[in-house]
Order: C-alpha cells, then sequence, then structure tokens
C-alpha cells in the first residue's frame, strides 16, 4: 500500500479515484451484447455463456435433480452456518416493516400511503473467482418478506456448466421460484428483455465486475429498475492507536481478495499504527489462497496519514466508502457524522466480515461513491409506495376552489372543470 502524509485537500479527488475503467471503456460491449440478446434471445445468451464462461449448454434451466444433488454435497457445518445467517438476516429485515401512514390533512380529505410488493425480481448471484451464496440470502430473504411473486436468480456455471452447490442449497432454502445458469451482461440483458428461459423482470438485484454493474444501468434504458450501481468491492478503516494492527490488516486484506479491482484504503492519525500494518499486511497476505489478486488490490490501495478526527470524517465523506470500519479512541464521533457509508462497522470486535455473511445487516451495497446518493438494499428496496386519497363532499368543498384557481393559473382549463362540475352538483 503506498502511504500519504498529510494530502492536501486539492488533491483528495485524484488521491481517492477508484481503480476502475470508465463507462466508456465498457459500454460498447455491454450495448452490442444487449443488442443481440433483445434479438437474438437464448440463442446470444448461449453464444456469450460459451464465450465468456467456456462451456455450451443445452439447457440453461436448473432442474429439481441438479438442487437435489447439490444439497447433498454441501456439508452439515455449512448448511448450519447458512441457516444460522439466514435466521439473523431474516429477523433484521423483518424489522424493517412499516405501518401505513394515514392522515386527514383536513377535514374530509384523507390520504394514506401503502406498500406493495415488486411483482418479478431478478438476482444477479456472481459466481466466478468466489461463488457468494451469501449474496443469495441477502437478497432472497427481503424478496420472500416484501412478498415479491416471482424471484428469478441467474449465476455464472462453471466449466462442468454447474452452479456451485452452496448457492443452490441457499436458493432452495429460501424460496427462489427459477435459478438460471447465465451470467455477467447477457445474464442482465435476458432479465431485462426476457428470453425463452430467462423472465423479464421489474428490477433487477445484486453486485457484479464493472461489466455486470454497466448493464444494470444500461437496462434502466429500458425500463427495468435496479438496486443501485454495486461495482467492485471497497473498504476504507479509519483507525488510531486503539486499534489492533493485525485487526485491521485482516480486514483490509478480507476486501483486497475480492478481485484485482477491489480497493481499500487505510486512514489514521497515527503513523506507528500505519507502519504496524504494513507489516502484519504483507505477514497475512502470504498466507492467502488468493494472494495474486490480493497483492493486485493492494497495488491499487493507500494508507493515508492526517492530523485530527475532523480532516479525517472530511476525507472519508469525500469518499462515500461501500463499507467503513471505525476503530479509533473517539468512535462516537465518526458514527454520529458519516454522512456518506454503505455500512459502519464499529471497534475492534466487529470485522466487515460479519456483515458479508451473519450479523444481519445486508452486505449489497453501493460502491465507487455512489453512497452519496444510495442505500445499501434493505427490504423498502423490494416494495413501492402507493399514495390513496379519499375526498367527502364536505372535503372537496373545503379544498375545490383553490384546485379551480390553480389550474386556472396553469392553463389547464380541464383540470378547474373535473373540480367545478362537482362543486355546482353541490
Amino acid at each position: 500500500m503506498k502511504t500519504i502524509i498529510n494530502p492536501p485537500k486539492s488533491t483528495w479527488s485524484q488521491l481517492l479515484q477508484r481503480p476502475t475503467k470508465t463507462v466508456d471503456d465498457i459500454e460498447k460491449t455491454v450495448t452490442e451484447i444487449f443488442t443481440e440478446v433483445k434479438k437474438e434471445g437464448d440463442k446470444a445468451v448461449q453464444k456469450y455463456t460459451q464465450l465468456f464462461d467456456g462451456v455450451t449448454l443445452e439447457n440453461n434451466l436448473v432442474s429439481e435433480a441438479e438442487i437435489k444433488e447439490a444439497v447433498s454435497l454441501v456439508s452439515d457445518e455449512l448448511k448450519e452456518a447458512i441457516i444460522l445467517a439466514n435466521k439473523n438476516i431474516t429477523v433484521f429485515h423483518n424489522a424493517q416493516k412499516t405501518d401505513k401512514v394515514f392522515v386527514e390533512t383536513t377535514k374530509g380529505v384523507e390520504c394514506w400511503q401503502e406498500k406493495r410488493p415488486i411483482q418479478k425480481v431478478g438476482l444477479y448471484i456472481p459466481g466466478g473467482t468466489a461463488p457468494l451464496f451469501s449474496t443469495v440470502l441477502m437478497l432472497t430473504i427481503p424478496a420472500q418478506i416484501a412478498g415479491c411473486k416471482e424471484i428469478v436468480l441467474c449465476s455464472p456455471p462453471n466449466k462442468e456448466g454447474k452452479i456451485h452447490p452452496a448457492i443452490l442449497f441457499t436458493a432452495k432454502l429460501c424460496g427462489v421460484t427459477k435459478i438460471i445458469k447465465v451470467g455477467g451482461i447477457q445474464a442482465i440483458a435476458g432479465l431485462t428483455f426476457g428470453t425463452a428461459t430467462i423472465p423479464q423482470v421489474y428490477k433487477i438485484f445484486g453486485p457484479g465486475n464493472q461489466y455486470v454493474t454497466v448493464a444494470k444501468q444500461l437496462a434502466t434504458k429500458f425500463g427495468v429498475a435496479i438496486d443501485m450501481p454495486a461495482g467492485p468491492s471497497e473498504l476504507l478503516v479509519v483507525a488510531d492507536d486503539t486499534a489492533k494492527a493485525s485487526f485491521v490488516a485482516s480486514d483490509l486484506l478480507s476486501q483486497a481478495e475480492h478481485g484485482a479491482d477491489s480497493q481499500v484504503i487505510l486512514v489514521s492519525t497515527s503513523k506507528k499504527l500505519i507502519e504496524a500494518v504494513e507489516i502484519e499486511i504483507n505477514k497475512q497476505i502470504l498466507d492467502l489462497p488468493r494472494v495474486a489478486i490480493a497483492q493486485k488490490a493492494i497495488a491499487n490501495s493507500k494508507s493515508i496519514f492526517v492530523e485530527t478526527d475532523e480532516i479525517a470524517l472530511n476525507l472519508i465523506n469525500e469518499y462515500g466508502p461501500e463499507h467503513f470500519i471505525v476503530c479509533t479512541n473517539n468512535n462516537d464521533f465518526y458514527v454520529d457524522n458519516i454522512a456518506n457509508a454503505g455500512s459502519v462497522f464499529i471497534g475492534n470486535y466487529t470485522p466487515e466480515s460479519a456483515g458479508d455473511y451473519a450479523s444481519g445487516t445486508n452486505h449489497t451495497l453501493p460502491t465507487n461513491g455512489f453512497t452519496k446518493a444510495y442505500s445499501g438494499v434493505n427490504l423498502d428496496s423490494f416494495l413501492k409506495s402507493i399514495t390513496f386519497q379519499k375526498i367527502s363532499k364536505e372535503g372537496i368543498q373545503t379544498i375545490g376552489k383553490s384546485i379551480e384557481l390553480m389550474a386556472e393559473a396553469e392553463g389547464l382549463q380541464a383540470h378547474k372543470n373535473a373540480v367545478s362540475i362537482r362543486l355546482k352538483r353541490l
């Protein structure tokens, strides 16, 4: 990791850039595949599955026999771990339910808001360098609680044409209605337009690489909603001498091993800690099976020393991290004043991995600075708010004249007439 000492604010924008390609670099490829899938359907999907995943599939739908086989291949210990995570995630997302909002704005005018589930949702589950069965939990559980009727899961097949057993076990546990062996841009295109085997959905959820992220953004041009832009993973840790260097290093590496385009940042008011963390990273990284990936990510990462907590907080809010770990003598200052972050982890014994798997919070979060405007996935992500109103004779008489005046002032005579005709009847 490169260490930067007291960077002036004028350099923050450049300093905090993510190691990602620009949309322009990727959009041409994504657009070409979208166009072909829209025109050719499953034929195009099969072509790109063969090209990108190295396998030719006669049928991309996962059968009950495949699910049954997968369930038998998952160890009892892992099943128990997934079931525990399922329980905690369910508890947290159940707690997010809200009551109907009802108010009589003026006598005889009743207004209320109710939430309804999005009927058809598509869930994208990465399965390339790491089969993210935990993401199945994070997306399917709130979809089920919300009451979504159709839950379609897409995940790329391996070279044998199969999806990782733990993904299939978790999908079965959580009640996914259809599982399709397709990944990448072609999966997002299939969910956008619909094919003979891939249902068209109303909203697409799930993280992915830079190509999947751009594909999701392109899907919005065709009337399909998305949860958020969620690309390569990132983590920012703010720590001082009260933090344990070995813990901090392990957290930084936990995100660095996601992919070569991941980014981790350490912000600290202690040069001594930065040096200790650097030593720990160099020691721990050699024991990782994904050492090559982690090393590439670490090369794109930074340790930043600043003089005060106030400067650190301003820099962190400028970056807007996906994951934000706070491990300082002044945790409350950061927790109370953080404005831009996807999910926050507080104290020496709250690793980011807990949120990835089993604490209960959702790990599908905005990246690349989108935390300044987007929330992570939650129960409301799978719901729509619909407003209702009911006006009595007394109510229309109370507000009718105001409506007439406003409609006339905007030059919308028919709007005025819709009220006037009722007032005359009364």
